[in-house]
């Protein structure tokens, strides 16, 4: 017996979907970082889901070389590489002003850091919708 999918159902737009779902809960960490103004949130959902941004990178460059993505698709996984190389120089960065503490109990995540990932996620978000409605849209592939 032989599984059919949508023609829509590809990987490409697994991907550029689960990317999206990724850009939100960015945007949710950030907030949960903001409520205990900077210090790790003890939840079982935010260690998920910091996990999962981390295990993302990986999958987006994996996606890149794996994946036939269209011209206007292969930013979505670009986007995010570039995201997360910057931002670990950059948290690094911050992190080395204030010293880094002794136990990840004791780090506090810069409120810059917080803004930039937010800021990241917004963008990332509409780019993935763009591309995930692209076919719809007359815009050249």
């Amino acid at each position: 017996m032989q599984i059919s999918y949508p023609d829509w159902l590809t990987p490409q737009f697994v991907y550029i979907t689960l990317s999206a779902v990724v850009a939100v809960l960015i945007w949710i960490e950030g907030e949960m970082l903001k409520k205990t103004e900077g210090k790790l949130p003890k939840s079982k959902f935010f260690q998920i889901s910091s996990l999962l941004d981390t295990v993302w990178f990986f999958i987006s460059v994996i996606v890149l070389y794996v994946i036939d993505l269209a011209p206007l698709a292969i930013a979505v996984p670009a986007a995010y590489g570039i995201y997360t190389t910057f931002g670990w120089v950059y948290g690094t960065r911050l992190l080395k002003r204030r010293g880094v503490p002794d136990s990840p109990k004791d780090l506090v995540i810069p409120a810059k850091y917080i803004a930039y990932s937010q800021s990241f996620s917004l963008i990332f978000f509409g780019l993935c919708l763009l591309v995930l409605s692209s076919s719809w849209l007359p815009i050249l592939q």
